[in-house]
């Protein structure tokens, strides 16, 4: 081996690579595409459970990723895909309807509109906050959204998901314990890409077992046309506007979906904060969190107006980013490209959409109890004291009408009359507004963000680290 190929080996398994284009243009179209295979088994997995459309969620998480780098002036390398945290938030305005088997496969399409909706203005919520630290400072901000909130609002989102997990496994155990099997091993065991991606693995492993017992009907995919419109119009905000709206569903969805944003923004500050350290740059500081969050918001807001699940930076990446070493933003936007044209392709999405409800099922029960276990992280690695009366009473009143409320019914909200608008309001909503507000209200606040060191808020949803 000569002395320069040796020198480029060093380079790509030791040192940080921050100009990708010095490797040539194959490696990073290479690169480019193992980015998009690394955020893919994730972000599909969205629209697979809520019946939101895979295409439209590839569009615009390579569409919103672009958006990102924009308004970051091109410095982050982030890629931006489908959001777990407002899973529950879709299946409490839009559940998925059952099929002639009993299985839980239609999509709800007259209620998809109205949750998206609720997902746009949880997205406007990321430019509040944007606007206020950019006016204030991001330690003032902070102070209000501390980890004895942020962290048992992430354990009810995971808990209040784990009914629907059990469902959809029940319709084939032993297909579902494949792709929990998969999903345990690679994580565990795994070594490089395999372990980054075990969500994709257990999804492609269990349906490909499925398949070869005759448990996957083909015919979608083989009447599906190979280049076709992403976008299916009748999941759009825009559509509902234009047939009328049910505006006590339109609060309800707003009310329901926006305080899932407290949760998300505090996510998107602990992947920007990994994301630095992977990389060796503050982004917290230049280009600023007030310009990520923006870019994150507006993606999720554009996204959602067209049928598209809520965006967010994703630790899948930041693993790539770790494993390869090349952390030149290009990268990420060559991803973003792939995922683009990916979308144009109904056969692909119909072949998605044949995956096996057990499957889903087996991969959501290990992602919602991840879920659950990063708000546990999230309170043990920011050290909160619960030997304060203040903090256990604000956790304990979050879990419990969170979790109490989501079960208390068959709507799994609490319902009122405002004039002639039916208004719901859900447990994981009633939970974090009282968990802001009681920790505004009690006296002993203990917790300061450092913006120096902002990995404090110990938060990250993503199934890469």
């Amino acid at each position: 081996m000569s002395d320069e190929k040796k020198k480029q080996k060093a380079v790509l398994g030791e040192n940080g690579i921050y100009d990708a284009k010095q490797l040539g243009a194959p490696k990073m179209v290479i690169l480019g595409i193992q980015h998009m295979f690394a955020m893919f088994g994730a972000t599909i997995l969205v629209p697979m459970l809520t019946g939101l459309d895979v295409s439209t969620t590839l569009l615009f998480a390579g569409l919103g990723t672009l958006l990102f780098h924009l308004l970051t002036k091109g410095r982050v390398p982030a890629f931006l895909g489908s959001s777990f945290a407002f899973l529950g938030g879709y299946f409490a305005i839009c559940p998925m309807l059952a099929d002639a088997n009993g299985e839980l496969t239609i999509p709800n399409v007259e209620m998809i509109p109205y949750a998206c909706f609720g997902v746009a203005c949880a997205g406007l919520v990321y430019l509040v906050l944007a606007g206020l630290i950019k006016v204030f400072g991001t330690g003032k901000v902070m102070k209000f959204f501390p980890p004895v909130v942020t962290g048992p609002i992430i354990i009810a989102i995971g808990l209040t998901l784990s009914q629907s997990a059990i469902s959809n496994c029940a319709t084939d155990w032993p297909i579902a314990l494949i792709a929990i099997a998969l999903v345990i091993i690679c994580n565990i065991w795994g070594k490089g890409m395999i372990k980054i991606v075990p969500i994709i693995i257990g999804v492609v492993g269990s349906y490909l077992v499925a398949a070869c017992f005759g448990k996957v009907d083909f015919a979608k995919v083989v009447e599906a046309a190979w280049i076709g419109n992403p976008v299916k119009w009748d999941h759009t905000v825009f559509y509902m506007f234009g047939q009328g709206v049910d505006s006590g569903m339109l609060i309800t969805s707003i009310i329901t979906i926006m305080p899932i944003a407290l949760a998300t923004m505090v996510e998107h500050i602990g992947d920007i904060s990994a994301i630095s350290s992977t990389v060796g740059k503050n982004y917290i500081k230049d280009p600023g969190l007030h310009r990520t969050l923006l870019g994150d918001g507006l993606a999720t807001t554009l996204a959602s107006l067209f049928g598209a699940p809520a965006n967010t930076t994703y630790g899948e990446n930041t693993g790539v980013l770790s494993l390869t070493k090349v952390y030149d933003p290009l990268v990420i936007r060559l991803a973003a490209c792939f995922a683009i044209l990916f979308s144009f392709s109904p056969k692909f999405a119909a072949i998605i959409g044949c995956m096996p409800t057990a499957t889903c099922g087996g991969v959501s029960l290990v992602l919602y109890g991840m879920i659950s276990a990063v708000g546990v992280r999230n309170i043990v690695e920011t050290q909160t004291d619960f030997t304060k009366s203040r903090n256990v009473i604000i956790a304990a009143l979050i879990l419990v009408l969170s979790i109490g409320i989501k079960f208390y019914n068959a709507d799994g909200a609490i319902v009122f009359q405002i004039a002639n608008a039916t208004i719901k309001l859900s447990g994981l909503a009633v939970g974090a507004l009282t968990g802001i507000l009681l920790n505004a209200i009690l006296p002993g606040k203990d917790y300061k963000f450092d913006e120096e060191e902002p990995a404090d808020t110990g938060v990250n949803f993503g199934t890469g680290r």
